[in-house]
């Protein structure tokens, strides 16, 4: 099992020390989210100082880039990592799509199915394996000549992972992509009751081994060697889990582990504006099922324990976080990656 620091995007000079150490520190790679600025810049920076860690974009977003322009990022960033790159694409939310990006985003599940149809295409066109002729119902692509390609790379083409949480997308994942984004708010009883059988009813679909597709997991952790330490981080970790839990087609998060109608109890504070109150909805009890809690001697084996065999990487959500206020801080979590990787 191999473990990623997940960070945002940032200024580039300032993302290439930043990858030096995190290398140094025993980290398997970076996942790079993406929010103002690009995850793909980024990556290319980090790549470039780096010889080891491998990177992923968690996520980028796919419509306001066509699907040759994603494909022409992603194939100048396996060449330029040698080989160490995973592109993590997801819909991101109709409002940002439609309002911020100007762009369709309906329907997301069969737009998203045909996007990566286009890029695999692509991909082989790149290759020259076969002639670019891709006729989608969102995207027809028919033209690249060599002036326009970037042509034969030493690398395989770069792995594909979608963001996926709902059946339609868990189960195109297992049958068309390399891998899951899986959401950072999830359960254990979401990933055995839900996800695995989506995501291998999509790849016997596809005649396809469910093993074949690796699930890259974002773990929010509370972690710490007394109590105040600890509650920083819980408190933090409960605020997201109020975040995410109000969000309505994720309701049923709450429901899997016993806790329903929390959701309508997060969205009715947030309706009445009252901030606190929604992460209060999240108690110690319902917090437990969706972070992982340990001293920081214990945390690996916490982390090992709950996703060996389920998770081919797990992604340590607020560890670029804790490296940006404190970049001290890459010593424990270097000590805590290493346990990971060593037991896997």
């Amino acid at each position: 099992m191999k473990i990623d620091l997940m960070s945002n995007p940032g200024e580039l000079h300032a993302v290439q020390t930043m990858a030096r150490e995190v290398e140094a520190s025993g980290f398997s790679g970076i996942t790079f989210t993406e929010g103002g600025r690009t995850a793909y810049l980024s990556v290319a920076a980090a790549a470039l100082v780096t010889e080891r860690l491998e990177f992923s974009t968690g996520i980028a977003v796919a419509f306001p880039r066509s699907p040759m322009i994603t494909a022409a990022n992603a194939w100048e960033l396996q060449e330029a990592s040698r080989g160490r790159f995973r592109l993590g694409l997801g819909t991101q939310v109709r409002a940002h799509i439609t309002r911020r990006y100007g762009v369709e985003f309906d329907p997301p599940g069969p737009r998203m199915r045909d996007y990566i149809g286009a890029l695999k295409a692509i991909f082989k066109a790149y290759n020259k394996e076969e002639k670019l002729d891709y006729q989608g119902k969102y995207y027809q692509l028919t033209l690249l000549n060599d002036m326009w390609s970037p042509g034969r790379i030493d690398y395989p083409a770069p792995a594909i992972d979608v963001a996926a949480v709902n059946p339609y997308m868990l189960k195109m994942a297992g049958e068309l992509c390399d891998g899951v984004q899986v959401h950072p708010f999830h359960s254990q009883q979401y990933i055995d009751q839900r996800l695995l059988p989506a995501v291998a009813e999509g790849a016997a679909k596809a005649g396809r081994d469910a093993s074949d597709i690796d699930l890259l997991v974002p773990v929010l952790t509370i972690v710490g060697d007394s109590e105040e330490e600890k509650a920083a981080s819980r408190a933090f970790c409960r605020q997201q889990v109020a975040f995410y839990g109000s969000t309505p087609n994720y309701a049923f998060q709450f429901d899997l582990t016993g806790f329903e109608g929390t959701t309508a109890k997060i969205r009715a504070c947030q309706k009445a504006g009252d901030m606190a109150g929604m992460s209060d909805v999240v108690t110690d009890e319902i917090l437990q099922h969706y972070t992982v809690e340990a001293r920081w001697d214990d945390l690996a084996d916490k982390l090992v324990e709950r996703y060996q065999g389920v998770a081919e990487r797990l992604i340590i959500y607020t560890a670029g976080m804790d490296y940006a206020r404190n970049p001290a801080s890459l010593g424990k979590w270097g000590e805590v990656a290493r346990a990971v990787v060593a037991a896997g």
